[in-house]
């Protein structure tokens, strides 16, 4: 499922190096993947009032069943501003 997310991340941004993921396994069965994007990037993961980031969590939420683990995707690290959690 990370592969997932990591090749629709990669394919929104505009800089993949700068991309990076953090995975914390919280539980058995719940996943939260962090991802830190270049500067001027970030609206382009989140779309325009959510949407984009929205449609990443569907697909996420469809996928749930066939690993048995819930995956969330965080925005943006805690630690610099406010995060994004969807």
């Amino acid at each position: 499922m990370i592969n997932v997310i990591e090749h629709i991340i990669k394919a929104l941004v505009e800089d993949e190096k700068a991309v990076k993921f953090t995975v914390t396994e919280e539980g058995e069965n719940n996943v939260t993947v962090t991802v830190n994007v270049g500067e001027g990037d970030m609206g382009r993961v989140i779309g325009k009032q959510g949407a984009t980031v929205t449609a990443i969590r569907t697909i996420l939420k469809n996928a749930n069943s066939k690993d048995g683990k819930r995956y969330f995707i965080q925005i943006g690290d805690k630690r610099e501003g406010t995060p994004r959690s969807y």
